[in-house]
């Protein structure tokens, strides 16, 4: 009899655990692995903006990847950073699944070829809609739901930095009104998502109150992005449909088209 091995996938951590999200709930890697992991999996942390990486002898036993949100910049020289960026090149050659969040898309895109670099139009915090791209909609995302992805999602944001330019062969499966690429993908693996589909609206309005309190934000803008926050909603379901097709899944993608 045949035993089936065990699916690994690992979070590559670069962010460090508000206190938060760590007394509410036990810190990111169990947010990420709420919304990510199905039974029967294993999922593994890596803490790489303390340093701690995977060896690379190991990333064969590895189904996939998850890079984090980050309050550090993509564009920025951290020894981490760059030792990051030789990960994801590596993990690209071997064709691994890659999936990268907010901080994460970003840095995807700068280890890829592309640019990025902060946003023009500047914070972007809240909960926005994205529009999906023909590509997308059509040949990109499949799944075995009936219940189809609509043509635009809500989705989580905090971030005031953004990709730029994506890399040479990527394609763009995503704007909206604010950013110019909320998502992209590389081929069948890699994708990258500027939005937060692993966050609920505590950790963003808690979030949110950590940046007032070093300055980063002024307290009005602050405040007027938690109002808005009462009545929208995030389409999470949605987009761990799609981060779970990605990773576990089937993933398709035609010629590169970009947002009007």
């Amino acid at each position: 009899m045949k035993v089936q091995r065990e699916k690994k996938f690992a979070i590559l951590m670069a962010a460090r655990d508000s206190e938060y999200v760590k007394n509410v709930y036990g810190g990111y890697f169990n947010v990420f692995v709420e919304a990510l992991a199905d039974e029967g999996e294993k999922w593994d942390l890596f803490r790489i903006v303390e340093g701690e990486f995977p060896d690379l002898d190991d990333l064969q036993n590895y189904e996939g990847f998850v890079i984090s949100g980050s309050p550090h910049d993509a564009y920025g020289d951290e020894y981490w950073i760059l030792e990051l960026c030789f990960l994801l090149q590596t993990l690209f050659a071997m064709q691994k699944k890659v999936l990268g969040i907010c901080f994460g898309h970003q840095v995807l895109c700068r280890a890829l070829g592309g640019k990025v670099g902060k946003a023009y139009s500047g914070w972007d915090i809240g909960i926005r809609k994205v529009r999906f791209t023909e590509e997308f909609s059509f040949y990109g995302y499949v799944d075995d739901s009936s219940d189809e992805i609509p043509p635009t999602l809500s989705i989580i944001e905090c971030h005031q930095d953004e990709v730029c330019e994506v890399p040479v062969g990527a394609q763009v499966l995503a704007c909206s009104d604010k950013t110019g690429v909320e998502m992209f993908t590389f081929g069948e693996y890699i994708l990258g998502i500027q939005g937060h589909p692993e966050y609920t609206k505590d950790i963003l309005e808690n979030l949110i109150d950590r940046i007032v309190s070093n300055d980063s934000i002024e307290k009005g803008f602050a405040e007027e992005a938690k109002l808005k926050l009462i009545k929208a909603e995030a389409d999470r379901k949605y987009w761990e449909r799609i981060c779970k097709s990605f990773l576990k899944g089937r993933w398709i993608t035609q010629s590169p088209t970009y947002c009007s």
